[in-house]
């Protein structure tokens, strides 16, 4: 069996090994553009050893922001700022990537550390919100405007027109967010559709939006790059998104050219019950990669080197996807790779540290 620091192929793209930053959203922008703290926050981790290095949630048009505060791809003056990052974490033997986002009924809010709550045009937020049906996330929300076909199709092809600037840009690695109850999740689970038209109802019908985005993705991003999607494999909620759905939906999506899914599960269901643990999501991506066939890769509270090891040699996921513990040691891998007794290339400027 492959183990974690054993390399990783997918498509035209070589990862090192199996270790990836995990698109964690910074609320560090203003007008959507990179700073320089996400050349900092990006290049530590590449300098750290990362096999990849996955960009912020980062909005596909502007009020497709979580906050006011969130990367943007919305216009190509967004571009030259992300090439900076991107080529740095290149030059450091990483993969750089990008997720693209709409936040959907969840956008408009403040940063987590103000709150994270709803917030409005007097404070920097905007309305409407779009969802695909006319309901709030939670009290205190706004009800969203819900979707019409055309104003659906306009935002597929948002999504392809980010993935342009994207490549533009330098990004080898796309990942799609259908997860955490923003816009693409909100389509495909029946807690947060309840449209009645070729968008809704049926499983076929709310997958429909996120089909079409793969596919005009597909379109646009070369085919030597590899394309991911973040789900939710499950809202945690009855009556919602099952895993078992999510299984089906996978299938659907490997035809249509996506190379990993991201799994992840909530966010959709305000007061869901979420058994949170050391890789309790890590089932999922067992299961999805079991019976759909397509690689899958494990997040959610894997902190250890040997817990993620196993992971890879239990044949769980074929990548783990870091976030908290990379904000608590940017430099993780290399550590995780000397507790395992496997040889990575360190940066020169660092040699003198791997003595213990």
């Amino acid at each position: 069996m492959a183990h974690l620091f054993e390399s990783f192929r997918l498509r035209g793209v070589e990862f090192p090994h199996r270790i990836v930053v995990s698109p964690m959203c910074q609320y560090s922008c203003v007008n959507g553009f990179a700073t320089d703290w996400h050349f900092v926050h990006l290049g530590s981790r590449a300098v750290g050893c990362a096999a990849a290095v996955i960009a912020e949630a980062t909005a596909i048009t502007a009020d497709a922001r979580i906050s006011p505060k969130d990367l943007g791809i919305w216009t190509d003056d967004h571009i030259e700022p992300l090439r900076r990052v991107f080529s740095f974490v290149a030059e450091q033997g990483s993969v750089p990537g990008i997720q693209l986002a709409h936040a959907g009924r969840k956008a408009s809010t403040n940063e987590p550390w103000n709150g994270g709550k709803p917030i409005t045009p007097a404070q920097d937020g905007w309305t409407p919100i779009v969802a695909p049906s006319p309901l709030a996330f939670a009290d205190g929300y706004q009800v969203p405007h819900a979707l019409s076909v055309p104003e659906i199709a306009i935002l597929v092809e948002a999504f392809a027109a980010a993935i342009r600037r994207a490549h533009a840009a330098g990004a080898k690695l796309i990942e799609l967010h259908a997860a955490h109850g923003y816009l693409l999740h909100s389509f495909l689970s029946p807690l947060s559709n309840q449209r009645t038209d070729q968008y809704g109802g049926s499983f076929t019908n709310r997958i429909r939006m996120l089909c079409e985005v793969v596919t005009a993705a597909r379109k646009v991003w070369p085919d030597e790059y590899p394309l991911w999607v973040r789900i939710s494999a499950t809202d945690w909620t009855e009556g919602g998104w099952t895993v078992e759905e999510s299984v089906e939906l996978v299938r659907i999506l490997k035809s249509l050219g996506v190379d990993l899914i991201d799994c992840s599960s909530g966010g959709n269901v305000f007061n869901a019950k979420i058994p949170v643990g050391p890789g309790y999501q890590v089932a999922f991506a067992e299961q999805i990669r079991r019976e759909s066939g397509v690689p899958t890769g494990a997040v959610g509270m894997i902190t250890d080197a040997a817990q993620a090891d196993q992971i890879i040699r239990s044949g769980q996921a074929d990548v783990v996807i870091l976030a908290r513990q990379f904000l608590r040691d940017p430099y993780w891998p290399l550590l995780a790779a000397r507790a395992l007794g496997k040889e990575v290339k360190w940066p020169l400027q660092y040699e003198r540290a791997r003595q213990k």
